[in-house]
Parts: C-alpha cells; structure tokens; sequence
C-alpha cells in the first residue's frame, strides 16, 4: 500500500478510561504492534490506568486516529491507525505512542504528537519507546527529545537437552522460602516493596489498587511469587525479599515467555546473598514449567544488577529507551 496523506487525519482526544469500543480496538492495536515487534507496546502500568481510567492522583489522557476508509486497505480499514497515551501524576506525564503495523512510516506518530502538543503541550513530559526503534528516535528529536534513560531486556534461553539444571542457590541462616498467599500477604508485601525500592519512584510507589489490579490480571499466579521470610518474636514474620514471577502467553509465532518480573531486597537483608537466591528460585520455577525463555528488565547503569544476571546465563535482547526534553 502506498503511503498516505495523514495530516487531515481526525484524532479523537478522551481522558479517562476508554469507552469499550475504543477499550476493545485498543487491545487489537496492542496486540498486532505486540506481535509485529515481539514485545508489548505498552508499559504494564499505562495498560492498568486505560482500564481503570486512573484515580484521585493519576490523569489518563488517549488520543486515538482511525485511518479514513479512502486511504486504507480494505482488509484493514477498521482498524486503529494509531494512539498516543499520557499517564500524568503530581504534573508529570509518561507518553507512549503506539502505531498499527499497516499505517507506520506514513507520518502517523506525528500526527498524534502534534495533536497532543495542540492539546496539552509538550512540557512536563517524557517518553518511552518499547524497543529501541530508529523510527521512534527519529521522533523524538523532531519534537526536541533526546535519550535519558536505557532500559534493558535480558533474556535467558532454556537448557538444552541433558544440561545439568540449575542449581539452587543457599539462603542465609534464619530465612525460609514460601509463595505469596492472597488475602494475607498483601499488606506485607506492599511495605516490604515499598522498602526495597525506596529509591525507585515507579515500583516502590505501588499502591494496594495497583497490586489489586495486577492479581486480577490473567497471569497472575501466587505459585510463582516468592516470599523469602525470616520469623520474629512472637510467632510473628517478616518479609525480607521476593521473587514475583511473570508468564507471558504465546502470541502468533511468538512462544509463551517467562519474567523475571519483580524482585526486592529489604535493605536490612542486602549483602547477604538473598537477591541471588531468590532470582535462581524464580527461574528453576519457570524452567521447570517447560518455558522456552525467560526475560527481565533491568537498568542498563545497574551494573551490579546486569553483572548478576550475566552470570546466571541472561544476555541483553534489547532495550527499552524513555526520552526527555533535551537543553537547547
């Protein structure tokens, strides 16, 4: 198909949760860039907001562009040419912009940019790109954006037929290893991640809602999220660590996918080998549920995160870039 005229395109601004016919061809647009790129589009917590619409303390804003019937492929003009979300909090915003596989390289990004730029301005604003795509660079400078964070996925492959499995790695004296219990646990966990990322402002501000949301979710499976626990006085417990686990169903030709989703060191544990020993306890999990791979995210200037996973066999697969307004 040759490209089309998009800058008379219409794009539809909302905040809030979408309504469900937007809600549903959102999914279908997620689902074939997911497919065509081999990794989700969308960052986990911006799809927790488009269904929930956000809260007291978030704003949703989505401005979506249909490609009009006269410039389409017939067997594809239904679909959702492009969105472009913002999920705001105390001012500052995170943007992600998602093209359908049929319409890119025909200016639709633009579109959708200029159109929030129309609405909101740019100000205050960072983006990420999910794949370190040269189109997505390209325009991030258009609009005066450069690189200001990496993000890397790591990926570990399954052993091949007869390799010795891995492993487990020793716990420290006291500490004993359990899985998450739903209605008991939550609270526990909530403050014990909030320790351990401290320093993080995405995954140590999850609230009792974010946690909620994500027990809800299809993949959500107590089995493979892992307490390291150590008993106090009393008959009481503490959480130290954890391992939260993650699999991701097969897509098209993608298989199903382990994650080495989330884990946490309180920092009156750190040093003591427990970060290891829980990471190790997640992916003989995985691997042992006949996984082809598993993935993670790490920083890529996490270099005591990155040298750890090295060493258990994970190799960088690709990136993930958020980009900032750069001094002009």
């Amino acid at each position: 198909m040759s490209p089309a005229k998009t800058e008379n395109w219409p794009v539809v601004v909302g905040g809030g949760a979408p309504d469900p016919q937007l809600r549903r061809d959102i999914d279908a647009l997620v689902a074939a860039a997911a497919e065509a790129d081999g990794n989700p589009p969308l960052s986990e917590q911006t799809l927790v907001e488009l269904r929930s619409g956000g809260g007291t303390a978030v704003d949703v804003l989505t401005l979506a562009t249909y490609a009009p019937e006269d410039h389409s492929d017939p067997a594809t003009a239904a679909d959702l040419a492009g969105i472009a979300v913002v999920v705001s909090h105390e001012g500052a915003g995170v943007l992600e912009v998602v093209v359908h596989p049929t319409y890119r390289n025909q200016g639709v990004g633009a579109l959708l940019v200029d159109a929030l730029k129309a609405h909101r301005g740019l100000a205050n604003l960072t983006a990420w790109s999910h794949g370190n795509h040269e189109a997505a660079a390209d325009l991030a400078a258009r609009y005066g954006f450069g690189a200001i964070r990496e993000l890397w996925r790591m990926r570990l492959a399954r052993p091949a037929a007869g390799a010795p499995a891995l492993e487990p790695a020793e716990l420290p004296d006291g500490v004993t290893l359990r899985t998450f219990v739903p209605g008991q646990d939550e609270d526990a966990w909530l403050a014990a991640n909030a320790a351990a990322f401290a320093h993080h402002p995405e995954q140590g501000s999850m609230t009792a809602a974010d946690l909620r949301a994500r027990m809800d979710e299809p993949w959500f499976d107590p089995a493979g999220f892992f307490l390291a626990t150590r008993a106090g006085d009393g008959g009481s417990e503490r959480i130290l660590g954890f391992h939260w686990t993650k699999v991701h169903a097969a897509l098209g030709q993608h298989p199903a996918m382990g994650e080495v989703y989330v884990v946490g060191v309180a920092p009156e544990a750190q040093g003591l080998g427990l970060g290891k020993a829980l990471t190790v306890a997640g992916i003989r999990h995985l691997q042992q549920a006949g996984l082809a791979a598993i993935m993670l995210y790490v920083d890529a200037d996490n270099t005591a995160a990155v040298a750890l996973y090295r060493k258990l066999g994970f190799t960088r697969w690709d990136a993930d870039v958020m980009y900032g307004p750069t001094p002009s």
